[in-house]
């Protein structure tokens, strides 16, 4: 696993990870490509950690606390599109204008350029 370095966290985001370092290191990854795009804010609420703009376009969430599971945190992307990438778990289609896509990230390491190219696309989109 590789520990992403960069510096202190807001303690809502720290709390919301407590017990999963490897979320939070996916966490801090994801965070560091999406602001690196323009203005964003991060919300933390009791079940995920959004990242929006004038609308959410990326979402961190621990299926742990809802679901057996050994994955420390899923990254749902909203795209306008289907991406037919094999790497996402599901796809939903939740509204006319965005598609859900559910990625399993294991550790910050898998928080690469092809994620990076989604969240982009989820930026721009959610204008």
């Amino acid at each position: 696993m590789t520990a992403v370095d960069q510096g202190p966290v807001p303690p809502d985001v720290g709390r919301f990870f407590a017990d999963s370092p490897a979320g939070l290191d996916v966490y801090r990854a994801a965070e560091r490509i999406a602001s690196s795009f323009g203005p964003m804010e991060v919300r933390v609420g009791k079940s995920q950690v959004s990242f929006r703009r004038r609308r959410g376009f990326a979402y961190l969430w621990r299926p742990g606390a809802y679901v057996k599971s050994t994955v420390p945190v899923v990254l749902s992307v909203a795209l306008p599109a289907e991406d037919p990438s094999p790497r996402f778990k599901q796809v939903a289609h939740p509204s006319p204008a965005i598609w859900m896509h559910h990625l399993e990230i294991t550790d910050s390491s898998q928080v690469d350029g092809e994620v990076a190219g989604w969240l982009r696309r989820a930026w721009d989109h959610a204008g």
